[in-house]
């Protein structure tokens, strides 16, 4: 299998041992993206509005660095931090990037520390 890793400095840079997305077998599976500033690295926004505008951004970063967008994307995994607070304003923004058909998601609640929301996603290679 070969396996293409994927590199923007429009996005974040990874935290830790991992690629901001890799393609592989017509496929690019991006990493989680958060809402921190690609240069600053500084957490943007205090609202969930603000933070999955910030994150969806990065993740638009990350799509394009591989010549795709959103509507290549076929699955995304949405972390919230609080999501009975969140799903929401969440949906609100989300939406404003994505259009029907949506992809496949999947919303989860989860301990993310100082951000409110991380995203990932899956898309076709056309």
């Amino acid at each position: 299998m070969l396996k293409t890793q994927i590199i923007t400095d429009k996005a974040p840079v990874p935290a830790g041992p991992y690629s901001q997305a890799i393609a592989a077998n017509g496929f690019l599976y991006t990493a989680g993206q958060t809402p921190h500033h690609p240069v600053t690295d500084d957490t943007v926004g205090e609202t969930i509005g603000e933070q999955t505008r910030q994150a969806m951004e990065n993740l638009a970063a990350v799509l394009a660095a591989h010549g795709l967008d959103f509507s290549h994307v076929v699955k995304a995994t949405v972390h919230l931090q609080e999501p009975g607070r969140d799903f929401d304003g969440f949906n609100a923004v989300y939406k404003e990037f994505v259009s029907t058909p949506y992809p496949a998601r999947t919303t989860v609640g989860s301990f993310l520390g100082d951000f409110l929301v991380e995203i990932d996603a899956v898309a076709v290679i056309p």
